[in-house]
Protein backbone atom coordinates (compact mmCIF):
# COMPACT_ATOMS: atom_id res chain seq x y z
CA UNK A 1 0.00 0.00 0.00
CA UNK A 2 1.06 3.21 -1.28
CA UNK A 3 -0.32 5.75 -3.27
CA UNK A 4 -3.54 6.27 -3.18
CA UNK A 5 -6.49 6.96 -0.70
CA UNK A 6 -7.01 6.26 3.06
CA UNK A 7 -9.33 3.58 2.94
CA UNK A 8 -11.83 2.35 5.99
CA UNK A 9 -14.32 -0.83 5.49
CA UNK A 10 -16.90 -0.89 8.31
CA UNK A 11 -18.50 -4.29 9.47
CA UNK A 12 -15.34 -6.22 7.52
CA UNK A 13 -15.76 -9.10 9.23
CA UNK A 14 -19.13 -9.34 7.45
CA UNK A 15 -20.15 -11.85 4.27
CA UNK A 16 -19.80 -8.53 2.44
CA UNK A 17 -16.91 -7.09 4.25
CA UNK A 18 -14.98 -10.27 3.37
CA UNK A 19 -15.90 -9.32 -0.22
CA UNK A 20 -14.99 -5.92 -0.12
CA UNK A 21 -11.78 -6.81 0.93
CA UNK A 22 -11.39 -9.12 -2.09
CA UNK A 23 -12.54 -6.88 -4.51
CA UNK A 24 -9.76 -3.96 -3.29
CA UNK A 25 -7.66 -6.66 -4.02
CA UNK A 26 -8.22 -8.26 -7.30
CA UNK A 27 -9.15 -4.82 -9.02
CA UNK A 28 -5.65 -3.05 -7.26
CA UNK A 29 -7.48 -0.07 -5.88
CA UNK A 30 -5.52 2.89 -5.20
CA UNK A 31 -4.76 2.20 -1.47
CA UNK A 32 -2.40 4.57 0.89
CA UNK A 33 -3.73 2.68 3.85
CA UNK A 34 -6.73 0.47 5.06
CA UNK A 35 -8.38 0.16 8.40
CA UNK A 36 -10.62 -2.74 9.42
CA UNK A 37 -13.88 -1.71 11.51
CA UNK A 38 -16.73 -4.08 13.32
CA UNK A 39 -18.36 -4.31 16.52
CA UNK A 40 -16.67 -5.11 19.73
CA UNK A 41 -17.64 -8.94 19.39
CA UNK A 42 -14.48 -8.91 16.39
CA UNK A 43 -12.04 -7.45 18.53
CA UNK A 44 -8.97 -9.33 18.85
CA UNK A 45 -9.48 -10.33 15.04
CA UNK A 46 -7.43 -10.27 11.89
CA UNK A 47 -8.03 -10.33 8.26
CA UNK A 48 -5.70 -11.14 5.34
CA UNK A 49 -5.29 -8.52 2.76
CA UNK A 50 -2.16 -8.40 0.22
CA UNK A 51 -0.91 -11.18 2.25
CA UNK A 52 -0.83 -9.57 5.59
CA UNK A 53 -2.87 -9.82 8.63
CA UNK A 54 -4.78 -6.75 9.33
CA UNK A 55 -5.72 -5.78 13.00
CA UNK A 56 -9.88 -5.45 12.95
CA UNK A 57 -10.43 -2.44 14.88
CA UNK A 58 -13.53 -1.68 17.46
CA UNK A 59 -15.61 1.29 15.58
CA UNK A 60 -15.43 4.38 17.82
CA UNK A 61 -15.40 8.16 17.94
CA UNK A 62 -11.77 8.12 16.75
CA UNK A 63 -12.11 5.98 14.17
CA UNK A 64 -12.57 8.25 10.75
CA UNK A 65 -10.09 10.98 11.53
CA UNK A 66 -7.67 10.50 8.25
CA UNK A 67 -10.07 8.56 6.69
CA UNK A 68 -10.72 9.54 2.79
CA UNK A 69 -13.58 6.85 1.87
CA UNK A 70 -15.50 4.85 3.92
CA UNK A 71 -16.89 1.77 2.38
CA UNK A 72 -20.02 0.35 5.11
CA UNK A 73 -21.96 -2.52 5.38
CA UNK A 74 -22.84 -2.79 9.49
CA UNK A 75 -26.39 -2.57 8.79
CA UNK A 76 -28.62 0.55 8.64
CA UNK A 77 -28.84 1.66 12.31
CA UNK A 78 -25.12 1.36 12.69
CA UNK A 79 -24.96 3.62 9.39
CA UNK A 80 -27.60 6.19 10.76
CA UNK A 81 -24.91 6.87 13.69
CA UNK A 82 -21.98 6.53 12.47
CA UNK A 83 -21.72 7.89 9.04
CA UNK A 84 -22.68 11.47 9.70
CA UNK A 85 -19.47 11.43 12.37
CA UNK A 86 -17.31 10.03 9.14
CA UNK A 87 -18.67 12.73 6.97
CA UNK A 88 -17.95 15.73 9.56
CA UNK A 89 -14.34 13.93 9.86
CA UNK A 90 -13.97 14.71 5.60
CA UNK A 91 -14.76 11.09 4.06
CA UNK A 92 -17.18 10.22 1.86
CA UNK A 93 -19.01 7.04 2.68
CA UNK A 94 -20.91 4.64 -0.11
CA UNK A 95 -23.28 2.83 2.20
CA UNK A 96 -24.27 -0.83 1.66
CA UNK A 97 -27.44 -0.63 4.27
CA UNK A 98 -31.09 1.12 3.35
CA UNK A 99 -30.42 4.13 6.08
CA UNK A 100 -29.67 6.90 3.51
CA UNK A 101 -30.99 4.97 0.16
CA UNK A 102 -34.42 7.16 -0.13
CA UNK A 103 -32.50 10.23 1.25
CA UNK A 104 -33.70 13.01 -0.90
CA UNK A 105 -30.04 14.24 -0.56
CA UNK A 106 -28.45 11.05 -0.88
CA UNK A 107 -28.02 9.89 -4.59
CA UNK A 108 -28.49 5.68 -5.19
CA UNK A 109 -26.21 5.02 -7.34
CA UNK A 110 -25.77 1.76 -9.99
CA UNK A 111 -22.58 2.85 -11.88
CA UNK A 112 -23.55 1.15 -15.24
CA UNK A 113 -27.15 3.18 -14.79
CA UNK A 114 -26.37 6.46 -13.66
CA UNK A 115 -22.84 7.39 -12.70
CA UNK A 116 -23.08 11.02 -13.05
CA UNK A 117 -25.85 10.89 -9.70
CA UNK A 118 -22.36 9.87 -8.01
CA UNK A 119 -21.02 12.77 -8.14
CA UNK A 120 -24.08 15.01 -6.81
CA UNK A 121 -22.71 13.73 -3.52
CA UNK A 122 -22.91 15.78 0.03
CA UNK A 123 -20.68 12.83 1.76
CA UNK A 124 -22.78 9.75 1.59
CA UNK A 125 -23.38 7.36 -1.45
CA UNK A 126 -26.18 4.55 -1.23
CA UNK A 127 -25.82 1.52 -2.82
CA UNK A 128 -29.17 0.10 -3.67
CA UNK A 129 -30.49 -3.46 -2.27
CA UNK A 130 -29.53 -6.45 -4.48
CA UNK A 131 -32.36 -7.41 -6.04
CA UNK A 132 -32.88 -3.49 -7.65
CA UNK A 133 -28.84 -3.66 -8.42
CA UNK A 134 -29.40 -6.78 -10.61
CA UNK A 135 -32.45 -6.28 -12.13
CA UNK A 136 -31.54 -2.81 -13.10
CA UNK A 137 -28.89 -3.95 -15.01
CA UNK A 138 -30.95 -5.97 -17.29
CA UNK A 139 -33.79 -3.41 -17.66
CA UNK A 140 -32.16 -0.19 -18.03
CA UNK A 141 -30.57 -0.87 -21.41
CA UNK A 142 -33.96 -1.88 -22.71
CA UNK A 143 -35.54 1.13 -21.43
CA UNK A 144 -33.18 3.51 -22.91
CA UNK A 145 -34.14 1.75 -26.63
CA UNK A 146 -37.81 1.73 -25.38
CA UNK A 147 -39.29 3.25 -22.56
CA UNK A 148 -40.60 0.65 -19.65
CA UNK A 149 -44.10 1.22 -18.40
CA UNK A 150 -44.76 -1.75 -15.88
CA UNK A 151 -42.27 -4.04 -14.41
CA UNK A 152 -44.37 -7.49 -12.40
CA UNK A 153 -41.16 -9.20 -10.65
CA UNK A 154 -40.55 -12.19 -8.70
CA UNK A 155 -36.86 -12.71 -6.97
CA UNK A 156 -35.60 -16.01 -5.82
CA UNK A 157 -33.21 -14.84 -3.01
CA UNK A 158 -30.70 -17.08 -1.47
CA UNK A 159 -29.77 -16.81 2.29
CA UNK A 160 -26.25 -14.96 1.11
CA UNK A 161 -28.82 -11.89 1.58
CA UNK A 162 -29.17 -12.27 5.04
CA UNK A 163 -25.53 -12.35 5.63
CA UNK A 164 -22.70 -15.40 6.31
CA UNK A 165 -24.79 -16.49 9.10
CA UNK A 166 -27.67 -17.18 7.40
CA UNK A 167 -25.20 -19.04 4.98
CA UNK A 168 -23.83 -21.53 7.53
CA UNK A 169 -27.51 -21.79 9.20
CA UNK A 170 -28.86 -23.28 5.92
CA UNK A 171 -25.84 -25.96 5.73
CA UNK A 172 -26.40 -26.93 9.38
CA UNK A 173 -30.89 -27.71 9.29
CA UNK A 174 -29.82 -29.48 5.84
CA UNK A 175 -27.48 -31.46 7.79
CA UNK A 176 -30.04 -31.78 10.63
CA UNK A 177 -32.81 -32.92 8.62
CA UNK A 178 -31.10 -35.30 6.62
CA UNK A 179 -30.03 -36.62 10.08
CA UNK A 180 -33.92 -36.95 10.83
CA UNK A 181 -33.42 -34.24 13.62
CA UNK A 182 -35.21 -31.03 14.02
CA UNK A 183 -33.71 -27.39 12.22
CA UNK A 184 -32.54 -24.64 14.53
CA UNK A 185 -33.94 -21.42 13.27
CA UNK A 186 -31.75 -17.94 14.31
CA UNK A 187 -30.67 -16.07 10.92
CA UNK A 188 -34.62 -17.10 9.29
CA UNK A 189 -38.05 -17.53 11.46
CA UNK A 190 -38.21 -20.79 9.15
CA UNK A 191 -36.44 -23.53 8.02
CA UNK A 192 -35.21 -22.85 4.89
CA UNK A 193 -33.52 -26.23 3.83
CA UNK A 194 -35.66 -28.18 1.24
CA UNK A 195 -38.62 -25.35 1.85
CA UNK A 196 -39.10 -21.87 0.62
CA UNK A 197 -41.06 -18.48 1.94
CA UNK A 198 -41.83 -15.32 0.85
CA UNK A 199 -39.56 -12.55 2.29
CA UNK A 200 -40.02 -12.07 5.93
CA UNK A 201 -39.26 -8.16 6.11
CA UNK A 202 -42.25 -6.36 7.57
CA UNK A 203 -45.41 -6.11 5.66
CA UNK A 204 -47.38 -3.12 4.96
CA UNK A 205 -51.06 -2.20 4.59
CA UNK A 206 -51.13 -3.37 1.37
CA UNK A 207 -49.51 -6.51 2.11
CA UNK A 208 -46.51 -5.74 0.30
CA UNK A 209 -43.01 -6.44 2.41
CA UNK A 210 -39.93 -4.05 2.78
CA UNK A 211 -38.07 -5.78 0.49
CA UNK A 212 -40.43 -5.67 -2.50
CA UNK A 213 -41.09 -2.01 -1.50
CA UNK A 214 -37.28 -1.66 -1.97
CA UNK A 215 -37.72 -2.55 -5.28
CA UNK A 216 -40.04 -0.38 -6.18
CA UNK A 217 -39.07 2.79 -4.87
CA UNK A 218 -35.35 2.44 -5.70
CA UNK A 219 -35.99 1.55 -8.90
CA UNK A 220 -37.97 4.65 -9.92
CA UNK A 221 -35.21 6.40 -8.05
CA UNK A 222 -32.59 4.89 -9.88
CA UNK A 223 -34.40 5.10 -12.89
CA UNK A 224 -35.37 9.09 -12.75
CA UNK A 225 -38.63 7.49 -12.99
CA UNK A 226 -41.22 8.45 -10.08
CA UNK A 227 -44.16 7.19 -11.91
CA UNK A 228 -42.60 3.86 -13.41
CA UNK A 229 -45.21 0.82 -12.89
CA UNK A 230 -43.63 -2.04 -10.30
CA UNK A 231 -45.11 -4.73 -8.69
CA UNK A 232 -42.96 -7.73 -6.86
CA UNK A 233 -43.10 -10.56 -4.85
CA UNK A 234 -39.95 -11.55 -3.04
CA UNK A 235 -39.11 -14.88 -1.87
CA UNK A 236 -36.44 -16.85 -0.10
CA UNK A 237 -35.22 -19.87 -1.24
CA UNK A 238 -32.71 -22.24 0.06
CA UNK A 239 -29.63 -21.48 -2.32
CA UNK A 240 -26.45 -20.49 -0.65
CA UNK A 241 -25.49 -17.89 -2.63
CA UNK A 242 -26.86 -15.75 -5.23
CA UNK A 243 -29.87 -14.28 -6.30
CA UNK A 244 -32.19 -15.33 -9.16
CA UNK A 245 -35.18 -12.94 -10.82
CA UNK A 246 -38.25 -13.21 -13.52
CA UNK A 247 -38.81 -10.30 -14.62
CA UNK A 248 -42.11 -9.26 -16.98
CA UNK A 249 -40.93 -5.71 -18.72
CA UNK A 250 -43.92 -3.94 -20.76
CA UNK A 251 -42.76 -1.49 -22.70
CA UNK A 252 -44.62 1.46 -24.98
CA UNK A 253 -44.83 -0.33 -27.74
CA UNK A 254 -43.57 -4.01 -29.04
CA UNK A 255 -39.91 -5.28 -28.27
CA UNK A 256 -38.09 -8.06 -30.55
CA UNK A 257 -36.90 -10.57 -28.43
CA UNK A 258 -34.13 -10.81 -30.69
CA UNK A 259 -33.31 -6.55 -30.45
CA UNK A 260 -33.66 -7.25 -26.85
CA UNK A 261 -30.98 -9.81 -26.53
CA UNK A 262 -28.86 -8.08 -28.86
CA UNK A 263 -29.13 -4.89 -26.74
CA UNK A 264 -28.64 -6.96 -23.67
CA UNK A 265 -25.32 -8.88 -24.99
CA UNK A 266 -23.48 -5.38 -25.53
CA UNK A 267 -24.98 -3.98 -22.20
CA UNK A 268 -21.88 -3.57 -18.83
CA UNK A 269 -22.17 -6.01 -16.19
CA UNK A 270 -24.81 -8.47 -18.55
CA UNK A 271 -23.82 -11.80 -19.81
CA UNK A 272 -26.46 -13.59 -21.90
CA UNK A 273 -26.99 -17.13 -21.02
CA UNK A 274 -28.73 -19.02 -23.36
CA UNK A 275 -29.29 -22.54 -25.16
CA UNK A 276 -32.98 -23.22 -26.20
CA UNK A 277 -31.67 -26.50 -27.07
CA UNK A 278 -30.66 -27.46 -23.97
CA UNK A 279 -33.23 -25.41 -21.78
CA UNK A 280 -29.56 -23.71 -20.10
CA UNK A 281 -30.46 -20.96 -19.05
CA UNK A 282 -29.18 -18.36 -15.94
CA UNK A 283 -28.29 -20.69 -12.48
CA UNK A 284 -27.46 -19.28 -9.21
CA UNK A 285 -24.36 -21.88 -8.61
CA UNK A 286 -23.32 -20.39 -11.95
CA UNK A 287 -23.45 -16.84 -11.25
CA UNK A 288 -22.04 -16.73 -7.48
CA UNK A 289 -18.02 -15.17 -7.76
CA UNK A 290 -18.91 -13.78 -11.24
CA UNK A 291 -19.09 -10.11 -11.21
CA UNK A 292 -21.40 -9.80 -14.82
CA UNK A 293 -25.72 -10.66 -14.37
CA UNK A 294 -26.75 -13.57 -16.25
CA UNK A 295 -29.45 -13.36 -18.26
CA UNK A 296 -31.11 -15.05 -20.51
CA UNK A 297 -34.85 -16.83 -21.53
CA UNK A 298 -35.93 -13.34 -23.31
CA UNK A 299 -39.19 -14.17 -24.51
CA UNK A 300 -41.67 -12.66 -26.31
CA UNK A 301 -44.75 -12.39 -23.20
CA UNK A 302 -47.79 -14.10 -25.11
CA UNK A 303 -50.42 -12.78 -22.98
CA UNK A 304 -48.59 -8.92 -24.08
CA UNK A 305 -47.40 -7.70 -27.51
CA UNK A 306 -46.15 -4.79 -25.62
CA UNK A 307 -44.08 -7.29 -23.57
CA UNK A 308 -41.01 -9.60 -22.87
CA UNK A 309 -39.87 -11.67 -20.10
CA UNK A 310 -36.16 -12.78 -19.37
CA UNK A 311 -34.79 -14.77 -16.41
CA UNK A 312 -31.84 -13.62 -14.50
CA UNK A 313 -28.87 -14.55 -12.09
CA UNK A 314 -26.26 -12.61 -10.38
CA UNK A 315 -24.36 -12.81 -7.46
CA UNK A 316 -26.05 -11.02 -4.32
CA UNK A 317 -22.42 -11.02 -2.52
CA UNK A 318 -20.38 -9.08 -5.07
CA UNK A 319 -22.65 -7.44 -7.71
CA UNK A 320 -25.43 -7.17 -5.75
CA UNK A 321 -23.52 -5.78 -3.21
CA UNK A 322 -19.57 -5.53 -2.39
CA UNK A 323 -19.23 -4.79 -6.17
CA UNK A 324 -21.49 -2.16 -6.81
CA UNK A 325 -20.17 -0.05 -4.19
CA UNK A 326 -16.57 -0.56 -5.14
CA UNK A 327 -17.47 0.40 -8.96
CA UNK A 328 -19.01 3.43 -7.05
CA UNK A 329 -15.55 4.60 -5.45
CA UNK A 330 -13.85 3.92 -8.59
CA UNK A 331 -16.34 6.23 -10.45
CA UNK A 332 -15.42 9.30 -7.80
CA UNK A 333 -12.06 8.40 -8.55
CA UNK A 334 -12.32 9.39 -11.79
CA UNK A 335 -12.61 13.37 -11.37
CA UNK A 336 -10.58 13.07 -7.55
CA UNK A 337 -14.25 14.03 -6.55
CA UNK A 338 -13.51 11.85 -3.05
CA UNK A 339 -12.88 14.65 -0.50
CA UNK A 340 -14.26 17.29 -2.48
CA UNK A 341 -17.18 18.08 -0.64
CA UNK A 342 -15.61 19.04 2.48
Amino acid sequence: MSNGLRVAVLGATGAVGAELLALLEQRSFPLKDLTLLASPRSAGTTLTFQGEELPVQVLGENSFDGIDLVLASAGGSVSQQWLPKAVAAGAVCIDNSSAYRMDPTVPLVVPEVNPEAAQTHQGIIANPNCTTILMALAVWPLHLVQPVRRLVVATYQSASGAGARAMEEVKQQARAILAGEEPVMEAFPYPLAFNLFPHNSPLNEQGYCQEEMKMVNETRKIFGAADLKISATCVRVPVLRAHSEAVNIEFEAPFLPQDAKALLAKAPGVKVVEDWGRNYFPMPLEASGQDDVLVGRIRQDISNPNALELWLSGDQIRKGAALNAVQIAELLLVPQAVGASH
